[in-house]
């Protein structure tokens, strides 16, 4: 009975599988056959993808190099409807059927492409004692779903590169609700549900993104800096004499005890990488805001923001690196309303994100091309989303080719590198969607002299307009 189930259990991975191959090859509107097959050799290579060149010689990619560069340069993709075909998909939920997504951003260096428009100053995380932090690149924001438990694999879906004249709250505002719409229109979610939660890291200005996101059925929950003031709700106003209500309460200065009153919720227990670990929050505290950064056009009178603050104390750090204050700002004010210990387990699982941009950028080779325009890189990253997008449907059919010193791992327990490995036996199965090449003849070769004039240089923007872009998360690694 249990093989009868489990060959059942594959035929219908199987067919989810090929289900979705065919829907991103319709995806593909313009050198649909030569990006599909492209998609593939990334996926069926030997190693990691280190240049576009080689992956022409794999045996899955049946057209020349020239046929893959013409395709990114001018292949089409209909973003909208591979955007809805990844929010179809099975995603990973927590045990309580929330979904929670994480948004973050990771930049595709780009230093010595001068010809090359659109960059922007990306931060770059770096352990050494230098000061400069940034690196000339493109910065996309992608967004993925999580699950429940301590695991590599997450559900990207959805990116977005951030241009030198946007700004990044408004495109993450707007990136959340086209978003959310997308998953309503699936049924991944729907009224009556919990509300959305999207995990963000710090550099977010996760107040404004509460205000802007309002009206939307979803939750923030977010890092903010150790030194910011809030406040509590207003009273009444002291003395006889009649005037204008107080709009903000006491101070709470999250980088001085004696200000914090006493705590809604608070939860103790012991983890097994921080020791000790102490969680309180408070609700109904929001930020006095001033008529400057993202406020500064803002119509009217500023607004009360408020949500609760959730302080995690730990005994230590992996590594025996000392712990810092860890503050979290929830968009719900109501701190009675939710489990103080699940939000920083939840907040602990935003950091799965940083696997998934490690086997983008050192597996599937995200960063490696080096392609001239930003139409290119984006062809180029919605191919990568779709191939590990693969990966992940494939999870059920692969097997544990472990090398000799590697551990044997159960099918529940394969990385995406072990389930990358016996891609190419599951594709065998499968078949391609594409078609065959036609006969070629070799060309009349390179022309005498030059044909083209040089191609013009492009600065890096130096700032984006109102907001800082915000910071990829794997610079600090807190708990």
């Amino acid at each position: 009975m249990d093989s009868l189930q489990d060959n059942a259990a594959r035929v219908e991975a199987l067919t989810v599988l090929s289900r979705f191959r065919r829907e991103f090859y319709e995806c593909l509107t313009l050198r649909a056959d030569a990006l599909f097959e492209l998609t593939d050799a990334v996926l069926c290579a030997g190693g990691p993808v280190v240049s576009l060149p080689e992956l022409s010689l794999a045996g899955v990619h049946r057209r020349g190099h020239g046929a893959m560069y013409d395709a990114l340069a001018q292949g089409h993709i209909n973003v909208s409807r591979l955007r809805m075909a990844l929010a179809g998909l099975r995603l990973p939920r927590g045990t309580d059927g929330q979904l929670s997504i994480a948004l973050d951003v990771t930049a595709w260096p780009r230093p010595d492409a001068e010809c090359s428009p659109q960059r922007l100053h990306c931060h770059r995380p770096c352990r050494c004692d230098g000061v400069r932090q940034t690196i000339p690149g493109w910065p996309y924001q992608v967004a993925a779903a999580l699950g429940g438990g301590r695991s590599s694999w997450t559900g990207p879906l959805d990116a977005v590169r951030l241009g030198p004249e946007d700004d990044p709250t408004e495109v993450t505002a707007a990136q959340i609700r086209d978003l959310v719409a997308r998953l309503e229109r699936a049924g991944q979610w729907r009224p009556g549900d919990l509300p959305v939660l999207f995990v963000l890291d710090s550099g977010y200005d996760i107040v404004r993104l509460t205000w802007l996101l309002r009206e939307e059925p979803v939750r923030l929950l977010g890092r903010i800096r150790a030194d910011r003031v809030m406040r509590a709700p207003a009273g009444k106003r002291r003395g006889t004499h009649p005037g204008r209500p107080p709009r903000h309460g006491a101070e709470f200065r999250l980088a001085q005890a004696a200000t914090y009153p006493a705590p809604v919720q608070e939860s103790a227990g012991v983890h097994d990488r921080f020791g000790q670990v102490l969680a309180r929050c408070w609700g109904r505290l929001h930020p006095k805001l001033d008529r400057r950064g993202s406020w500064a056009d803002h119509e009217g009178e500023l607004p009360i923001v408020e949500g609760t603050l959730v302080h995690l104390s730990v005994e230590h750090l992996p590594g025996n690196r000392d712990p810092k204050p860890l503050w979290l700002w929830h968009s719900d004010p109501d701190a009675t309303a939710h489990d103080v210990d699940r939000l920083w387990r939840i907040f602990l699982r935003r950091f799965d994100i940083e696997h998934t941009f490690r086997f983008f950028k050192q597996t599937l080779g995200l960063t490696r091309p080096r392609l001239r325009t930003p139409e290119q890189a984006d062809r180029w990253v919605w191919l990568i989303l779709a191939a590990y997008a693969q990966l992940r449907l494939a999870r059920p059919l692969a097997e544990d080719l472990r090398r000799p010193w590697e551990k044997p791992l159960t099918p529940d327990q394969l990385t995406p590198g072990r389930v990358r490995r016996g891609y190419p036996r599951i594709r065998r199965t499968m078949g391609t969607p594409a078609r065959a090449p036609k006969a070629t003849h070799p060309g009349p070769g390179r022309p005498k002299g030059r044909t083209s004039t040089p191609a013009p240089r492009h600065p890096v923007g130096k700032k984006q307009r109102k907001t800082d872009m915000p910071r990829r998360g794997g610079a600090e690694q807190q708990p």
